[in-house]
């Protein structure tokens, strides 16, 4: 097994570092690639050091099972023959192919099998938002089907890169030494504050980032559900909170709900607001699952339901969602 992780030096790119290692994923060579600037570079992997090669256009993934990119979209278009065609599984992070009809979007909790299915030899990783969000859902469509959600998102800073973390960091100690404050990452000043505005603007008032939700939930859950969504930037470091509303064609109780919850692989139920315990991102940073509380019923329609659901981004919303596609493909002897 020949590995290769495209766009080695970003957040996510890091993060497969981890998480391969975590997961000790079964392979005999990891091969890392990057831009110019980051050719060169050393990362240590198990105890190894693997210089990181310029991502070009040659055969350098001749051999390669499975390539995790994570590099931007553009980069991902014009690399994807390149990657894919002596055989490589390219496994893709960025929002290059997600939408594509012959490109399957996959969240193994969900619609692992889709997987199998993939005539250009690649997978799409979904929205971060998304992926979170459609792993809690799927044990509410399993249920009773879902006929319609509605969510708030509060987006940590590390959704939009490690640059970005180091941003609010920033942001934060000039604010409180009375300095002028860096904006850069951000189209405001995050820190102390929140910004209802991430990606770009489209013609019917919703951002990029919340079609994507839109689309992405449908895609993935083969599902006509319609999906509301407001996406916002707080000033956390990481791991995405996510406020939702369900309705579903027959009620579900809250005991129903949560009972189906607490058997669903990679949800864990942290719901006893009683006693102050909640899913925050605070302590949910770094971890695998996707976390579900404050459920109950929704007191403005009888066949609703909502719940708060917080998941690290970077992990579960990127590099180990992508890396669990792999292991899956592994499991069903279809990637070799």
């Amino acid at each position: 097994m020949k590995v290769a992780i495209v766009g080695t030096s970003g957040a996510v790119g890091q993060e497969f570092l981890k998480v391969l290692a975590e997961r000790d994923f079964p392979m005999d060579e990891l091969l890392l690639f990057g831009s110019s600037r980051s050719a060169g570079t050393s990362y240590t992997f198990k105890g190894k050091q693997i210089v990181v090669k310029e991502l070009k256009h040659n055969d350098d993934f001749k051999g390669v099972n499975v390539a995790f990119t994570s590099a931007g979209a553009g980069i991902s278009k014009e690399y994807a023959e390149t990657i894919t065609k002596f055989g490589a599984v390219m496994i893709d992070n960025s929002s290059a192919f997600r939408m594509d009809n012959d490109v399957p979007l996959v969240v193994p909790e969900v619609n692992a099998a889709d997987a199998k299915s993939r005539p250009r030899s690649i997978i799409a990783n979904p929205n971060c938002s998304t992926i979170q969000m459609v792993v809690a859902l799927k044990t509410l469509n399993d249920i009773s089907k879902i006929k319609r959600v509605q969510v708030a998102t509060y987006q940590a800073a590390s959704g939009a890169g490690a640059a970005a973390m180091d941003e609010l960091v920033q942001q934060s100690k000039e604010v409180l030494n009375n300095e002028t404050v860096t904006v850069k990452k951000f189209v405001h000043q995050l820190a102390f504050n929140v910004i209802p505005h991430i990606d770009v603007f489209t013609e019917n008032g919703y951002t990029k980032e919340e079609m994507k939700m839109y689309h992405e939930t449908r895609k993935i859950m083969h599902s006509d559900a319609e999906v509301s969504a407001t996406c916002v930037r707080v000033p956390s470091l990481r791991a995405h909170s996510e406020a939702i509303w369900v309705e579903t064609e027959r009620p579900i109780s809250v005991e129903e709900a949560r009972d189906a919850w607490s058997k669903t692989e990679g949800i864990v139920v942290q719901d006893n607001p009683t006693e102050k315990d909640y899913p925050m991102p605070l302590f949910v940073a770094g971890k695998d699952p996707v976390y579900v509380g404050r459920i109950r019923k929704d007191l403005s329609n009888p066949n609703g339901i909502t719940f708060w659901c917080v998941s690290d981004q970077i992990k579960k919303g990127a590099a180990l969602n992508a890396v669990q596609i792999a292991e899956y493909l592994i499991k069903e002897g279809d990637l070799k």
